[in-house]
């Protein structure tokens, strides 16, 4: 499992772009600078669209004025599913969306979580980082159910 002084893996995803999905590269979006990325269980589900997504969304301005250059959002979901889900939310602006459609990165993170039993198959854990520069200064995972420690305001406060 990732933590806090480790380095992000680096893997080509696709982002969910206003254009559509595009390539993207772990090292080039975690590259020179501090970055956010939280993630959720699945988009469109309960706690992810009215609770976790809007407080990022409604905090952006803070995390930039505290030199976040980027805020990802990272969920095991493909990047059609994910576009919608940022339209939905007006988003596109302020977060990157980042589609972990095969589950691959949250494997490599160690942050999977067996949703199978609820039929969501393999997702992700529910979690925050900071990242500088690719390396984790930050890390809050939380428990099976949780939404807390991966809230915007908890991240802000870690900043």
């Amino acid at each position: 499992m990732i933590k806090t002084g480790d380095k992000i893996p680096a893997m080509k995803l696709m982002a969910a772009t206003p254009e559509g999905p595009r390539e993207a590269d772990t090292a080039t979006l975690f590259g020179p600078g501090k970055v956010v990325m939280f993630a959720v269980p699945g988009a469109f589900t309960p706690t992810c669209s009215a609770k976790h997504l809007p407080g990022f969304v409604e905090h952006a301005a803070e995390f930039k004025a505290k030199g976040v250059e980027r805020i990802i959002c990272m969920a095991v979901n493909d990047a059609f599913v994910l576009g919608a889900w940022a339209k939905e939310h007006k988003a596109c602006d302020a977060i990157t969306f980042l589609a972990d459609g095969s589950g691959a990165f949250t494997k490599a993170l160690g942050l999977e979580l067996d949703l199978s039993a609820r039929g969501l198959g393999i997702r992700s854990q529910r979690f925050a980082l900071i990242a500088q520069d690719g390396i984790v200064t930050h890390l809050a995972i939380e428990e099976p159910g949780g939404f807390d420690i991966s809230r915007a305001e908890a991240v802000l406060e870690a900043l």
